[in-house]
Formats: structure tokens, C-alpha cells, sequence
């Protein structure tokens, strides 16, 4: 007897989602106005949506992008992205005069490279460029590594923020 229960229990269970699948294709409507339609024989859902949800919906998911401009009237966006880390170091004596050494050379080999050198407690570190993909970091990266072989092992590709131009999104 509840192995025949279970069955029918399935079984309208699976005739009432066929039937919402066929009239949710049909009307086209949206979802919420779909649970809240009061259909006879079907039973009776209410679904109470929040405004701030209603306002989301519809819309698309990506972050709205601030658009900025360098002083020569590029404008760049930031977002999520990659750099190539050309030197990390925490030793308190050395590494800041070494992050901006390499810098220097970097600046004169790849003079169309941003270079930013940061200090987080305790690292000193020098971050290269800014590219919308981990391909172009790496075949940057490579280059990198042909020019510098003295310090080309401890470069290495990291996601981080960076500043893409206008110009290279709509491509």
C-alpha cells in the first residue's frame, strides 16, 4: 500500500510539473506572475517578492563600469584582470631599493608597460602591465623572461585590478 501511495504521489507530482513546464512555455509569462496565477485543480502557490529582488530582475548582472581618464584623454576602465609580478620581498633593508631597481629596467626595455611598485606590510612588490586575459600576461611574461633571465624565474602571472582601455572592450 505505500509503494502504491508513493507512486501516485510521483506520478501527479510529475503531471503537475509537465503541466506548469507547458503553460510557462506557452504564456511566456514571468516566473512570479507564474506561481502567483491561481490555476483550478493545481492548488494554489503565492510567492511574496521583495522590491530590491523586482528591481534586479530584468537587468543585466555585470557591474556598472566607472569610466576614467588619464590626463592625455585616454579613458580606461578597471576591473578584474592580470599582472605579471616581476619581484616580491620582505627583507626590510633591500627589497624597496630592488623593487625600483627592477622597475627601471623593466620601464627601459618595456617602455609601453605600466610598472607599480607597492608596499604591503611586510612585502615590497613590482607589478607589470594590464591585460584582460592570463594569454596575453603570459606571452608578455615570456618576453619578459627572455629579456631578464637573471630574475625571469620568480615573475609569474597574478590576478589582480588593472586598467583596460575603452578602446580594447568594444573589441
Amino acid at each position: 500500500m505505500k509503494i502504491l501511495s508513493k507512486i501516485l504521489l510521483l506520478s501527479v507530482f510529475s503531471m503537475f510539473c509537465f503541466t506548469t513546464i507547458a503553460q510557462t512555455q506557452k504564456q511566456r509569462k514571468e516566473i512570479i506572475d507564474e506561481l502567483n496565477t491561481i490555476k483550478p485543480g493545481q492548488g494554489r502557490v503565492m510567492v511574496f517578492e521583495d522590491k530590491a529582488i523586482e528591481e534586479v530582475l530584468g537587468r543585466s548582472m555585470a557591474p556598472a563600469r566607472t569610466v576614467y581618464a588619464t590626463a592625455d584623454g585616454v579613458q580606461f576602465v578597471r576591473m578584474r584582470g592580470f599582472k605579471i609580478q616581476a619581484f616580491s620581498g620582505n627583507n626590510q633593508r633591500t627589497s624597496k631599493n630592488e623593487a625600483y631597481h627592477k622597475q627601471g629596467l623593466i620601464n627601459t626595455s618595456f617602455p609601453g608597460q605600466e610598472t607599480v611598485v607597492t608596499f604591503d606590510s611586510p612585502f615590497w612588490r613590482l607589478r607589470v602591465g594590464n591585460f584582460k586575459t592570463r594569454e596575453d600576461a603570459t606571452a608578455m611574461l615570456n618576453e619578459m623572461r627572455r629579456t631578464f633571465p637573471a630574475f625571469g624565474r620568480e615573475m609569474y602571472v597574478v590576478i589582480d585590478e588593472v586598467k583596460i582601455p575603452v578602446a580594447q572592450l568594444q573589441e
